[in-house]
């Protein structure tokens, strides 16, 4: 069974600034981002972006994300997601962890469509039988027919936005990670795409979701967490949280 348990993590990102005390001191006074300090080893500035994040997920826990631009949303997803090593604390994760967050990340556009389903589906983690399982699915679901033997730069933008998320959503993800809701493409795609998008989102064991759209939070969450120059500040119901967060603002 999926979960997720964050103890005490902590993420720093260096910035290597030969004045550092005195950009330190120009940003004491922002309200967003992490926070600001100083190696005195090193002399080296760096920015907190998480402080000391303890938190666990469970089977059929869909959480949102909530804060302000810097509140440590995006970094919070990124460390779930294996791409950032935390400075200190532990994480521990069981299940398949699919990140959504750019799903034309790793297409090539001098590659055909086929040629590009093959590629995003090893980067999503699916071996070469699984891809191969799921090409004719992927294929009649994204609607492009012979567009798909000819190379991704002839595409419209709106092409290609088809196959990335036919691609993306072909995938079944223990842990499912979403930096805002996946988008749909064109306009002509977008009623399918709509019903495919939350039988994904549904089949999933943990769903991670940061949006600045609150009305999507509350239909498709039961969970939340409000972040503040990447601390936790509370966590509970979608409802208190956001009512948490509407009280900052």
């Amino acid at each position: 069974m999926a979960r997720v348990c964050l103890q005490n993590l902590s993420i720093d990102f260096p910035v290597y600034e030969t004045s550092a005390r005195s950009l330190k001191n120009s940003l004491l006074g922002l309200t967003t981002g992490g926070r600001i300090g100083t190696d005195d080893r090193s002399n080296t500035l760096y920015v907190r972006a998480l402080d000391d994040v303890s938190l666990a997920f469970e089977h059929g826990d869909r959480v949102a994300l909530i804060g302000h631009n810097g509140a440590g949303k995006t970094t919070l997803l990124r460390v779930l997601a294996g791409i950032y090593e935390p400075v200190s604390g532990q994480m521990r994760t069981e299940g398949r962890i699919a990140p959504t967050f750019d799903p034309m990340l790793g297409m090539e556009m001098e590659s055909t469509g086929y040629e590009n389903i093959f590629l995003r589906g090893l980067f999503l983690g699916l071996t070469p039988k699984e891809i191969a399982a799921k090409t004719e699915e992927i294929a009649q679901f994204a609607d492009l027919g012979d567009y798909l033997s000819m190379p991704v730069r002839t595409y419209s933008s709106g092409m290609a936005m088809r196959l990335a998320f036919a691609v993306a959503t072909s995938i079944e993800p223990d842990i499912l990670l979403m930096d805002e809701w996946l988008s749909a493409g064109d306009a002509a795609f977008i009623g399918k795409a709509e019903k495919r998008l939350l039988d994904f989102v549904g089949n999933a064991s943990i769903v991670v979701v940061a949006s600045h759209d609150l009305g999507l939070l509350r239909r498709t969450c039961n969970k939340g967490i409000l972040l503040k120059q990447g601390r936790v500040l509370i966590t509970g119901s979608v409802d208190e949280v956001l009512a948490a967060y509407n009280e900052q603002t």
